[in-house]
């Protein structure tokens, strides 16, 4: 199965905006059934959601981990809506060598699908129909997982620049109501420059 096909397939809500209320906007998603991208108002629960995943994956995949397990993605940012799915990332050593994670995952109540199987092992939570968490297992310091961090710090240090993309998703979510895969790919060059500036200043700092 295709990513996009699979992503339009799995992802399922409605469109939100930050004038709806969080409680309201859940209440919406789980009753509703229509494959549209989500967005919702910052949810100032979501880092109190992701320390409840962090403590249970911490134990279930501890013979894998090398490092600390990250919060990723929009719900890591305070005040950033975002699609109401927290976003775990935790580090392995290779993805080979972390195939039995798979099954330990799985009794977390994760569920795996070979996506972007190439850089990470994808599972989502509790189903691919009702998606509250995803994981991605990472092999540390791997190109994937530096960017992401690198992703997350820039807009948690800067309130303008996740202003900006605040603006850009909710934007794009309009624009590609029905089709998830064209609405991240729509993100990729704000993504693409916000790391080349992160780059840039590092090595400017050097």
């Amino acid at each position: 199965m295709k990513a996009r096909k699979f992503d339009q397939q799995f992802d399922e809500g409605v469109d939100l905006t930050a004038s709806l209320d969080v409680s309201k906007a859940r209440r919406v998603l789980q009753e509703q059934n229509s494959p549209l991208v989500q967005i919702v108002p910052y949810d100032e629960s979501w880092p109190a959601e992701f320390e409840t995943e962090r403590s249970l994956l911490q134990k279930a995949l501890a013979p894998w981990l090398t490092g600390p397990i990250e919060h990723i993605g929009s719900t890591a940012v305070p005040l950033l809506p975002a699609k109401p799915i927290i976003d775990i990332m935790a580090p392995v050593h290779t993805l080979g060598a972390s195939r039995p994670a798979i099954e330990a995952a799985a009794s977390a109540g994760y569920v795996y699908y070979p996506y972007k199987a190439e850089v990470m092992h994808w599972f989502c939570k509790p189903s691919p129909h009702l998606r509250t968490h995803h994981l991605h297992l990472v092999p540390f310091a791997s190109p994937l997982w530096e960017e992401r961090l690198r992703f997350r710090d820039a807009l948690r240090q800067n309130l303008a620049l996740a202003a900006e993309y605040a603006e850009l998703k909710l934007r794009l979510a309009q624009q590609f109501r029905l089709d998830r895969e064209a609405y991240t790919e729509a993100k990729a060059p704000f993504v693409h420059r916000v790391l080349s500036e992160v780059t840039a200043s590092g090595h400017n700092a050097t």
